[in-house]
């Protein structure tokens, strides 16, 4: 095998070898999150004419772990060679910038769409849901996991151990996922608060990825998808910038 298949086989199997923890997990915490807020919600509230407060739940659901665990799978596996040493390893090998940078989130992408997949499965029977626009839903599952992939690699390569990555989980994707409309459809917010949430990239993420479910949506599809777009090469530039320069990693 040659240098790009043989690391995004290695990160595959680095994630598919502790599959409890990184896949069935997340999982069996988003179904929670389902069940929890589908039981308090009840029929009580409808973000789209005609679809079930459970249907509008699950995309953004499933969203969100998918953009989660892209971040998780990227940061974590650099973070881990950074501070153990082994990055070495990795970059002896005539490996070129692209190939680093696409096994790395493209094993990210495989992540998040598997654990999209075991969401998405696990919630069939607690609510019904459509598939109107297909190519939109696995457009945005694709750009939405690849751009947090690859801010992961960003947050990887700036930290220098692993408290520091937390920091960009905790008070970054989290706020940014949480408050972008998983939960809820922004037309039902504030204006001042409704006008923050178009500038939250993950809003269109889940709006977009949303849309392949009903073919509604808070934003228009085309309008998603170029601010998701536009974040992917923008983050994508930068980390290739930094691995150009072998920015906290040769040293």
């Amino acid at each position: 095998m040659s240098g790009f298949p043989t690391l995004l086989y290695k990160e595959v199997l680095r994630f598919w070898k502790v599959g409890f923890q990184t896949v069935a997990a997340p999982v069996l915490t988003t179904l929670l999150y389902l069940m929890i807020f589908a039981q308090a919600m009840g029929n009580r509230a409808e973000m789209y004419h005609g679809i079930a407060y459970s249907s509008f739940l699950i995309p953004g659901l499933v969203m969100m772990a998918m953009l989660q665990n892209a971040f998780a799978n990227t940061s974590s596996s650099l973070i881990q060679s950074k501070m153990t040493g082994n990055l070495v390893f990795i970059l002896l090998p005539p490996l070129s910038y692209w190939e680093f940078f696409s096994a790395y989130v493209l094993a990210a992408v495989i992540r998040a769409i598997v654990v999209g997949a075991g969401v998405l499965m696990a919630a069939l029977p607690f609510a019904e849901v459509t598939f109107k626009e297909p190519v939109w839903l696995v457009l945005f599952a694709v750009t939405g996991s690849a751009t947090l992939g690859a801010f992961g690699l960003v947050a990887a390569i700036v930290a220098d151990k692993f408290d520091q990555v937390s920091v960009f989980q905790n008070f970054v994707i989290m706020p940014l996922t949480f408050l972008s409309g998983v939960f809820y459809s922004i037309h039902a917010l504030p204006d001042t608060w409704r006008g923050l949430s178009r500038l939250n990239p993950v809003f269109y993420m889940i709006d977009g990825f949303r849309y392949g479910f009903f073919g509604v949506s808070d934003a228009s599809p085309m309008l998603s998808i170029t601010v998701v777009g536009g974040c992917l090469v923008a983050v994508s530039a930068g980390v290739l910038a930094m691995l150009s320069r072998g920015y906290k990693l040769r040293h």
